[in-house]
């Protein structure tokens, strides 16, 4: 049998997992030979309660222990972090770093353009984000199509190639979801519908006319309905822009009619229709804040639009869809969605492994759990506190930020130099190629 992209890197994931069942790495990280052990913090886990005092030891990229009076490998390098505070790293569910670009202008469903492609992993906001303690993203197109494209899952690793900051790759094709978007972004030009109705006609025949395919009809290989194959089997995410209540129902009927999984982008208005989205089993990466410069779409913005999802039920993540709000903004995001009635914990799960169980990626991140990927955040205080820093963050048991640097804190805090990433991230290329541990 031929492997579609999909379903090879499916493939690839799954040998993953299995070897972190094992204990092995799966990553770039395997270099890591020597454990280390970061001692006397308060670690929120998202597995379990907070551990006071605790100690999270790292090896070979993985996990392999977090608790409190855990044994430490004598071996082992010790980071004493007293007084600070260990949380998973952060999942942003939906960006544009990386100077991404997605569809032309020559149609409104492209659904064979791949984000990937256009990736640039020395953007200086790559950086930038790693600074705000992101370690994993979704990279999505635009959304001024009906389909614009294919997502990139992407890890926030030190590389120089798109294969260095996949999140799993195999044969070229990288692990990703696939954009999908109503309202009025994708509506007006020649050629795009120009009524919601119409919208949802060219995606329905597009699914409809794909569904032969999959079935069998491929006399000539056509790479967006192989894209769309794996839409309708359920092995590509629909990550689908989507801001009012009457369009959000409108990606409930498609997802019933052609059966594929899906995750509601942004939500504006998603709080109106919170128990039919509990009932529909349709989670939500949410934006706190949106400026798309007075888009009608977002009149009705609500800071209590999570706290809503929330109660009803519905898998909540919180993005940033940089540039409208800057990655360093992350976590007073979910700040704001407490104020909003957000339980504390709910904004925090919001920020990690909702994301993750979102994305189907949660075997290997969101969490700080034995087992699963070394990527963790280091604070010098609560994570929803507007007086916090983020002071180091780690990808697969490497440090790709520090505050402490003034390289890093720059990408941090802005100013002059702060648009190339090369300096910020040199460092880290010269440990890694002289074999450092991290």
């Amino acid at each position: 049998m031929t492997l579609t992209p999909a379903r090879t890197w499916r493939a690839a994931w799954q040998a993953c997992v299995a070897l972190a069942a094992l204990g092995a790495a799966c990553s770039p990280a395997a270099a890591q030979d020597r454990a280390i052990a970061f001692t006397g913090a308060r670690i929120l886990t998202m597995a379990g309660e907070p551990i006071e005092n605790g100690t999270l030891v790292v090896k070979g990229g993985k996990i392999i222990a977090v608790g409190a009076n855990i044994p430490v490998p004598s071996d082992a390098e010790r980071r004493a972090l007293d007084g600070r505070t260990i949380m998973p790293g952060i999942v942003d569910t939906h960006s544009h770093i990386g100077q991404v670009a997605g569809a032309d202008g020559s149609g409104p469903i492209q659904p064979d353009v791949r984000a990937m492609d256009s990736i640039d992993p020395l953007a200086p906001n790559i950086a930038k984000a790693r600074a705000a303690g992101i370690t994993t993203v979704n990279i999505m197109p635009g959304s001024g199509h009906l389909l614009s494209g294919q997502t990139f899952y992407m890890k926030l690793r030190q590389g120089r190639t798109v294969g260095d900051v996949a999140f799993a790759m195999k044969d070229g094709a990288a692990l990703g979801g696939i954009k999908m978007a109503n309202g009025t972004n994708p509506m007006g030009r020649t050629g795009f519908p120009g009524t919601r109705s119409k919208s949802a006609a060219m995606l329905r025949a597009a699914l409809t006319e794909a569904k032969a395919y999959c079935a069998g009809d491929r006399k000539k290989r056509d790479l967006g309905k192989d894209a769309l194959c794996e839409v309708l089997s359920g092995e590509r995410l629909v990550h689908f822009h989507s801001h009012r209540a009457d369009d959000i129902m409108t990606v409930v009927r498609l997802k019933e009619e052609f059966g594929f999984d899906v995750l509601i982008q942004h939500g504006t208005e998603s709080y109106k229709v919170a128990d039919e989205l509990a009932r529909a089993k349709v989670p939500v990466s949410n934006i706190t804040l949106d400026a798309p410069g007075g888009k009608l779409e977002t009149m009705d913005l609500r800071m209590d639009n999570a706290a809503i999802l929330e109660k009803a039920g519905v898998l909540v993540s919180i993005h940033t869809d940089d540039p409208i709000v800057d990655s360093r903004m992350l976590l007073r995001e979910a700040g704001l969605a407490v104020r909003g009635g957000m339980t504390r914990e709910g904004a925090l799960r919001a920020l990690t492994i909702n994301g993750a169980k979102q994305m189907k990626l949660d075997a290997r991140i969101g969490s700080l759990e034995p087992g699963k990927d070394a990527d963790f955040v280091v604070l010098d205080g609560d994570p929803l506190s507007v007086y916090t820093h983020v002071l180091e963050t780690w990808v697969e048991g490497r440090s790709v930020y520090d505050r402490s640097k003034p390289e890093d804190l720059l990408m941090a805090t802005g100013g002059y130099g702060a648009g190339s990433p090369l300096e910020a991230s040199h460092h880290h290329w010269e440990i890694a190629e002289a074999g450092g541990d991290h």
